[in-house]
């Protein structure tokens, strides 16, 4: 019983279901496109294997012997479990199972994946998704050194060394205490606020240098008196009237009918910004992470 580990193969056991389904060698044979014979050689090899007859021979077809019906349930289980297998294995090469680890900005977290990756996670379920919170600089240097499967971030300085699909865009909006001076101008301009007092996120983060680089074409700089690490944190010092910001609107909209404080497009061509899926190439992407691009690049 030994030798069967190592000689008994997956053919012959699918042909055998086959002849126990049909209780006929030649049904059998035509059913699995091979000749007769060759089931039959098959067959015979298995009772060697066995040393006892698994099938009796008839004019009009065969019937299985009592060792036969053992052997017909483990084959039935194994080829069952092989068939399980190769279903399970389609879904990798499909995309729809796997893990994927994604890293993504502050502004995409809060404002769109949230409900993007919900909304995927219905169509597949079987997909899991690492999704960490860095800055742009950081998922361009992440990307680059193969630690993640793609990023999403907003068009800062290294990302067009990777190839970028459109995802999202959004707009930036002023938010200030709802008694301010400014408060009753509908649209404002960063040149306007030059002077003003402001609330800031941290140094590295895609908005803090994107207006750093537009207060400077302008000739000025921004008086950021308090730098916090989160969005909602920035909210919160503009509502205790601890300076303005400059925060995304999605992010301003989920505030400001619960804290003291209003929010104003900024007018400024460069206040619409644009957010990139970025990875190395399309056909270094596995199955599931493609999947995952392409419908979160439909989203846009």
């Amino acid at each position: 019983m030994e030798s069967l580990l190592r000689k008994l193969d997956l053919t012959s056991l699918r042909l055998f279901v086959a002849v126990c389904q049909e209780k006929n060698i030649a049904r059998a044979a035509e059913r699995e496109f091979i000749a007769p014979s060759a089931v039959s050689r098959r067959i015979a090899e298995i009772e060697a294997l066995v040393g006892l007859p698994v099938i009796q021979r008839h004019q009009r077809g065969i019937t299985v012997t009592p060792v036969g019906d053992a052997v017909l349930r483990c084959a039935l289980a194994i080829v069952g479990n092989v068939e399980s297998l190769s279903a399970e294995l389609s879904q990798f090469y499909s995309g729809a199972k796997g893990s994927v680890r994604v890293v993504a900005n502050l502004s995409s977290i809060v404002q769109f994946l949230p409900e993007d990756v919900a909304a995927f996670g219905r169509l597949f379920p079987e997909v899991n998704i690492e999704l960490e919170e860095q800055s742009s600089a950081e998922i361009v240097r992440a990307v680059s050194e193969r630690n993640v499967d793609f990023g999403i971030c907003n068009a800062v300085s290294g990302v067009e060394q990777f190839e970028c699909v459109p995802y999202r865009s959004d707009r930036l909006f002023v938010m200030m205490p709802a008694g301010h001076r400014l408060a009753g101008q509908m649209h404002l301009n960063l040149g306007d606020l030059l002077h003003e007092n402001f609330v800031g996120l941290r140094p590295e983060s895609a908005l803090t240098q994107l207006l750093e680089h537009e207060s400077a074409s302008l000739g000025g700089t921004l008086n950021i008196k308090i730098r916090v690490s989160s969005l909602d944190a920035l909210c919160r010092m503009v509502h205790v009237g601890l300076g303005l910001a400059i925060v995304p609107q999605h992010v301003g909209e989920l505030y400001v009918n619960t804290l003291d404080v209003v929010l104003r497009p900024l007018s400024d061509a460069w206040a619409v910004r644009q957010l990139f899926i970025i990875f190395k190439a399309r056909e270094q992407l596995n199955a599931t992470a493609a999947t995952l691009v392409n419908f979160l690049a439909q989203q846009n």
